[in-house]
């Protein structure tokens, strides 16, 4: 939860919890009655993860949490006190026992068969959290259905973020406790990653290739079988395909490097004073101050480019049959 974007402005947050509307009069008498939600998406991907937070079956639902906490803290009257008010909110806003408390109706009344339909708000939010976007829950889709998928949609914003403001307030509370020594809990509980700050996997190493149907390796740790290669910077990476047609591999310049200078280049750009301008190893993609053997890392980039499209050399290991097209990463 506190790793999710909604979270990242924390008074916004709190402010998605609340019914906010604005009502402006025209001037010709009408009326103008207005709510703003964040996109979709981005609160279909928070109910995802509020998901086992409002399922009792789940060992991280909400008030199981707050049960063990209460345990911890029966000696202690302020802390059992905050328990109880906690407990007591969360049914309030999340579970609520009654339709009055859930905040408002939506009622519908169909002018052709004179069917009048009414459910409140909380219904509507279950309907799409567990109608529209985790599972589909028939009966719960059904039963919205009618109102269309905005007002199942406006009745979960206030749900989903509510949701997330306990569930963030309940973790700080547990760290609290944690630091105070209430509760003895192991460091990885805390440190454990549980999203990813980013979405580009890189790694440096090495890549080895051989034909389809090669015997694979059984451990990560045990050499590599007979007949796989060592893949090279001269290599044709435009042969290396899947079974379904597309290319697995291909050759990629550094995002910071546009424009790959020739050797010849890259002399012509020195300064009289024998160096480079800071902005010409900018455009090179060139940190400042530059890294020690920059120049020859541009020139083995520029000639492993010049080298794109040259066939392979085959290893001394690879069998006479050999053939790089009949590779299949797939």
């Amino acid at each position: 939860m506190e790793e999710h974007s909604l979270a990242a402005d924390w008074d916004e947050l709190v402010a998605l919890t609340t019914m906010q509307i604005s009502v402006v009069q025209l001037d010709n008498g009408e009326t103008r009655i207005r709510q703003e939600f964040p996109d979709e998406e981005v609160v279909e991907s928070a109910a995802a993860r509020i998901r086992p937070i409002l399922l009792n079956g789940d060992a991280c639902f909400y008030q199981k949490a707050l049960a063990s906490l209460g345990y911890f803290c029966r000696a202690l009257p302020l802390d059992t006190e905050w328990v109880k008010a906690t407990r007591a909110e969360w049914r309030l806003r999340v579970d609520p026992s009654t339709p009055e408390e859930a905040g408002y109706w939506v009622m519908i009344s169909d002018t052709v068969t004179g069917e009048d339909q009414g459910l409140d708000r909380h219904k509507l939010a279950m309907a799409w959290i567990y109608g529209d976007v985790v599972h589909h829950d028939i009966e719960r889709r059904q039963e919205g259905d009618a109102f269309g998928l905005f007002e199942r949609f406006r009745g979960a914003v206030p749900l989903v973020a509510w949701t997330m403001v306990g569930t963030i307030e309940l973790l700080n509370y547990i760290r609290a406790l944690h630091e105070d020594g209430v509760l003895q809990l192991r460091q990885e509980v805390l440190d454990e990653q549980v999203a990813l700050k980013s979405t580009t996997w890189e790694h440096s190493g090495e890549v080895f290739f051989a034909p389809v149907g090669t015997k694979a390796p059984t451990t990560a740790s045990t050499p590599l079988p007979k007949d796989w290669a060592r893949l090279g910077k001269a290599a044709d990476l435009s042969r290396f395909r899947t079974g379904f047609g597309g290319q697995l591999l291909r050759a990629a310049r550094s995002p910071r490097m546009p424009e790959l200078p020739s050797p010849e280049e890259i002399e012509a750009a020195r300064t009289p004073a024998g160096g480079w301008k800071r902005d010409q190893l900018a455009a090179w993609g060139v940190p400042w101050p530059p890294p020690k053997g920059w120049k020859d890392e541009l020139i083995q980039r520029w000639e492993t480019a010049r080298q794109d499209g040259a066939p392979p050399p085959l290893p001394s290991s690879a069998p006479a049959d050999f053939a790089q097209e009949t590779l299949d990463f797939g």
